[in-house]
């Protein structure tokens, strides 16, 4: 019998259709990943590839866009902020994951006292402050490590975490083929 493992190296990856198509089935927690950069200047990116790493130090990964601004500055700043929307906040993920130039001009938010790094105070129900611990290059997006030196809850109506998946927004109270909007 063949040993599989070395055939399994030599196939083809699928194609980035089926890629997508995949992922839109799981589900996942939608963040807005913010920062500033050198001159202070906000900038924001929706994001929905996030996970914890480690418990010591407390450390969370964020997965962006290589050729995003939004890395270029939160790389130059080594700080950044990761707003956990809630289930109302669809229109700001929305407004993040667009090329809209003034999109802080239409959200509500204030600056970190330390890092000085944007919160989404009305669309975030949890937001962690991290600096840049580590990065890697994977394809055409750039694994962010970021040690979190800081957790704040904003008082908002909602704690409700707002999802994507199967290519629409949704959140845990509600079917995502029902066709409900979370209210």
């Amino acid at each position: 019998m063949r040993d599989p493992v070395p055939d399994t190296l030599l196939r083809t990856p699928v194609d980035v259709a089926q890629f997508r198509s995949l992922m839109t089935t799981h589900p996942a927690g939608v963040a807005v990943v913010t920062t500033t950069d050198p001159d202070g200047r906000p900038w924001g990116m929706t994001c929905s590839s996030i996970c914890s790493v480690a418990l010591e130090p407390p450390t969370l990964l964020v997965c962006l866009r290589a050729e995003s601004p939004t890395l270029a500055a939160l790389l130059r700043v080594s700080a950044f902020a990761v707003n956990l929307l809630h289930d109302r906040a669809e229109p700001a993920a929305s407004l993040f994951a667009s090329s809209v130039a003034d999109r802080f001009e239409r959200v509500a938010w204030v600056r970190e006292p330390e890092s000085g790094v944007p919160h989404l105070t009305e669309d975030a129900h949890t937001i962690a402050d991290c600096r840049v611990r580590d990065t890697l290059s994977v394809g055409d997006h750039m694994v962010v490590f970021g040690e979190v030196f800081g957790v704040v809850s904003p008082a908002v109506r909602s704690s409700s975490p707002l999802l994507y998946g199967m290519r629409r927004y949704w959140s845990l109270a509600v079917n995502p083929g029902s066709g409900g909007d979370g209210e």
